[in-house]
Protein backbone atom coordinates (compact mmCIF):
# COMPACT_ATOMS: atom_id res chain seq x y z
CA UNK A 1 0.00 0.00 0.00
CA UNK A 2 2.91 2.32 0.73
CA UNK A 3 4.12 1.78 -2.85
CA UNK A 4 0.76 2.94 -4.19
CA UNK A 5 0.90 6.03 -2.00
CA UNK A 6 4.38 6.81 -3.33
CA UNK A 7 3.21 6.37 -6.93
CA UNK A 8 0.25 8.68 -6.30
CA UNK A 9 2.55 11.31 -4.79
CA UNK A 10 4.88 11.06 -7.81
CA UNK A 11 1.94 11.41 -10.18
CA UNK A 12 0.55 14.41 -8.31
CA UNK A 13 3.95 16.08 -8.31
CA UNK A 14 4.27 15.63 -12.07
CA UNK A 15 0.78 17.02 -12.60
CA UNK A 16 1.70 20.08 -10.53
CA UNK A 17 4.82 20.56 -12.68
CA UNK A 18 2.73 20.23 -15.84
CA UNK A 19 0.28 22.85 -14.58
CA UNK A 20 3.19 25.18 -13.83
CA UNK A 21 4.57 24.67 -17.35
CA UNK A 22 1.15 25.31 -18.86
CA UNK A 23 0.70 28.45 -16.73
CA UNK A 24 4.05 29.81 -17.95
CA UNK A 25 3.06 29.02 -21.53
CA UNK A 26 -0.30 30.81 -21.16
CA UNK A 27 1.36 33.81 -19.49
CA UNK A 28 3.83 34.04 -22.37
CA UNK A 29 1.00 33.74 -24.86
CA UNK A 30 -0.96 36.54 -23.17
CA UNK A 31 2.17 38.67 -22.89
CA UNK A 32 2.78 38.95 -26.60
CA UNK A 33 1.73 35.79 -28.27
CA UNK A 34 3.63 32.77 -29.44
CA UNK A 35 4.27 32.28 -33.11
CA UNK A 36 4.76 28.93 -34.73
CA UNK A 37 8.40 29.91 -35.11
CA UNK A 38 8.67 30.47 -31.33
CA UNK A 39 6.90 27.20 -30.58
CA UNK A 40 9.15 25.09 -32.78
CA UNK A 41 12.36 27.10 -32.27
CA UNK A 42 15.46 25.46 -30.86
CA UNK A 43 16.20 28.63 -28.87
CA UNK A 44 14.57 30.50 -26.02
CA UNK A 45 11.97 29.74 -23.39
CA UNK A 46 10.02 27.17 -25.39
CA UNK A 47 13.07 25.28 -26.67
CA UNK A 48 12.33 22.11 -24.73
CA UNK A 49 8.72 22.80 -23.75
CA UNK A 50 7.03 20.26 -26.03
CA UNK A 51 9.47 17.46 -25.21
CA UNK A 52 9.48 18.06 -21.45
CA UNK A 53 5.69 18.33 -21.29
CA UNK A 54 5.23 15.15 -23.34
CA UNK A 55 7.69 13.21 -21.15
CA UNK A 56 5.89 14.30 -17.99
CA UNK A 57 2.50 13.42 -19.50
CA UNK A 58 3.69 9.96 -20.53
CA UNK A 59 5.10 9.35 -17.06
CA UNK A 60 1.74 10.34 -15.55
CA UNK A 61 0.07 7.73 -17.80
CA UNK A 62 2.61 5.07 -16.75
CA UNK A 63 2.13 5.88 -13.07
CA UNK A 64 -1.65 5.77 -13.45
CA UNK A 65 -1.43 2.29 -14.94
CA UNK A 66 0.83 1.15 -12.11
CA UNK A 67 -1.52 2.58 -9.49
CA UNK A 68 -4.57 0.72 -10.79
CA UNK A 69 -2.63 -2.38 -11.86
CA UNK A 70 -3.42 -2.21 -15.55
CA UNK A 71 -1.04 -2.59 -18.46
CA UNK A 72 -0.24 0.18 -20.93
Amino acid sequence: MNDIKNLIEQKNHLIDEMIELQTKFIDREHDGGISGKDYYSQDGLLKDYRQVYMEKAMRVVELSHQIVGSKA
